[in-house]
């Protein structure tokens, strides 16, 4: 026998199967935590730069809070894999997101006294399906002003039957007719003279309200969803509804689908022109009106009721209305005199 070959299988080290699986193992988990950080970065670079960058980043920043879960999975994924410069990148990624999950806007309470309480609903009924919902829904909370986004023909008949008319409580209206999507209404207690309102692929009629003596501005909003290959024509229909608010005198109330949150860049430069969200004022900024049949609570808000500073809000609530993949919003609004 081979003494020295003997010696030498001897010294061999030998194999650890175990410890290769850990490696591979610690290797994928790495793998896994950089792809999944790199997509977040991506989203919260385009948040932190106040741009909303190419399909799909305006997709994703509509849901820019639960962006904290595929990150904290992440994390988790670094722990494990025992990679120092994953887990650096994780705590940073996850400090932006903290930070620009807080409220946008601004807040305050007018200074003048109170001339007028009013009640404003906003609601998407989907083609018209939310229809009927929508009617006891209105007939139980009985707002002043009711904006109503994706009012088909049958839809626009149907709340004119139920809200219309000499005795109607909602007598006065300003629409676009249309078939789908792009009919829209206001149906409004006060009276209505029409305005010119904001040209768009949808219907987004406009209107003044005399409240009491008092000219408000009635603007609908429901400008073309961020689809893919149509992320340009949303930004430009946000744009024109930015227009409008920047150039409104007197008190003014744009309400509707945004189809954006205010985690988009465009719909943020609506606020930076004066405008208010009210549902930030009743202090609920987060609370998801979309997707409502699939994920009601891990959706996002785009729909919105933005005031000018002529207005405090006391209360916002947002009910369900069957048949419709929106939450309505309802706020409860009080006209101060200007100071």
């Amino acid at each position: 026998m081979d003494t020295a070959a003997a010696d030498r299988r001897g010294t061999e080290e030998p194999a650890y199967p175990g410890r290769r699986k850990r490696h591979d193992g610690r290797t994928v988990a790495a793998w896994l935590a950089g792809l999944l950080l790199a997509g977040v970065s991506v989203v919260a670079g385009c948040r932190v730069a106040d741009i909303d960058g190419i399909t799909p980043v305006p997709q994703l920043l509509a849901f820019l809070p639960w962006l904290l879960v595929p990150t904290g999975i992440a994390l988790l994924l670094a722990l494990l894999a025992r990679r120092r410069t994953l887990l650096v990148w994780g705590v940073v990624v996850l400090g932006f997101l903290a930070w620009y999950i807080e409220p946008y806007g601004r807040t305050g309470e007018p200074g003048g006294p109170a001339l007028a309480e009013l009640r404003v609903m906003t609601s998407n009924v989907e083609f018209g399906q939310g229809t009927g919902s929508l009617i006891d829904t209105v007939r139980r909370l009985k707002p002043d002003i009711l904006f109503v986004e994706e009012c088909e023909y049958g839809c626009s008949r149907a709340l004119e039957d139920a809200f219309g008319g000499d005795g109607g409580t909602l007598p006065y209206r300003e629409a676009v007719e249309g078939a789908g999507s792009d009919g829209s209404v206001v149906l409004s207690r006060f009276p209505l003279r029409g305005a010119g309102g904001v040209r768009g692929t949808m219907g987004m009629p406009g209107a003044v309200a005399d409240v009491r003596g008092h000219a408000v501005g009635l603007q609908l909003a429901h400008p073309m969803p961020p689809l893919p290959g149509q992320v340009g024509v949303w930004r430009r229909e946000l744009g024109a509804l930015r227009h409008y608010a920047a150039n409104s005198r007197g008190p003014t109330i744009v309400a509707g689908d945004f189809n954006a949150s205010q985690d988009h860049a465009a719909f943020r430069r609506i606020l930076d022109t004066g405008l208010r969200d009210s549902a930030r004022l009743s202090g609920s900024p987060r609370t998801p009106s979309w997707p409502a049949r699939t994920t009601p609570e891990f959706g996002a808000q785009i729909d919105h009721v933005l005031v000018s500073a002529d207005f405090s809000a006391r209360r916002a609530a947002f009910p369900r209305i069957s048949d419709t993949d929106h939450r309505a919003l309802v706020v409860d609004l009080t006209l101060h005199q200007r100071g």
